[in-house]
């Protein structure tokens, strides 16, 4: 997949009604302070298109880019933000769960994890959200760059028991550094897109 055009295209809030896209999705959800901006800015090959910050927990909508006009990749808000009120969690998790559960476009979502730490209990929950409502989660490791070598098969370890994955579901290792990963998880995209041509 080649990106040369990109456009955020819609943004919504708390109390938004989302698009009635006829444009695949591909959704992309973790934590507050994942990296979920810097993987978004990473495919679409922008610097700071996707607003990345300092300050954790700053994704409070859903964005929806458009990409080649060909698809969306939707931003969905960063959950388990310790220093917001548990009335804005509550808010953020049902935008979430919403889209999970009214999306008619979603083909793939993706979940992003660090690599460096166990599986969050809230990182627990969206996995498991996820499952059961039908989906099968590819799980992003990010901050690949952030541990050694010789640490990298030991932390996917630990992110796939600690997650309850099932053996032949998609994990990959990224850098937004490096960009180590970039090229799969596009190639995973494309393999969707063309599964979903082919049942046309």
């Amino acid at each position: 997949m080649v990106i040369k055009n990109v456009n955020l295209e819609t943004v919504c809030g708390v109390t938004s009604k989302l698009p009635e896209n006829t444009l695949p999705e591909f959704a992309f959800a973790g934590k507050s302070n994942v990296g979920k901006s810097s993987l978004i800015n990473t495919l679409m090959n922008r610097k700071s298109y996707a607003r990345t910050s300092a300050q954790p927990g700053k994704t409070q909508t859903i964005n929806y880019y458009n990409i080649n006009e060909e698809l969306y990749f939707v931003d969905l808000p960063g959950y388990g933000y310790a220093r917001v009120s548990e009335k804005v969690k509550e808010q953020w998790g049902k935008m979430i769960e919403n889209y999970l559960h009214t999306s008619r476009q979603l083909k793939l979502i993706f979940l992003l994890v660090d690599i460096r730490h166990e599986p969050s209990k809230n990182d627990c929950m969206m996995y498991d959200w996820m499952v059961h409502y039908g989906y099968q989660p590819v799980v992003i490791a990010t901050k690949l760059d952030k541990i050694k070598r010789s640490q990298v098969q030991k932390q996917l370890k630990l992110v796939r028991q600690g997650l309850g994955m099932a053996k032949e579901s998609i994990l990959i290792p990224f850098s937004a550094v490096s960009k180590q990963g970039r090229e799969e998880i596009l190639t995973l995209m494309d393999s969707v897109l063309e599964e979903e041509e082919s049942m046309i």
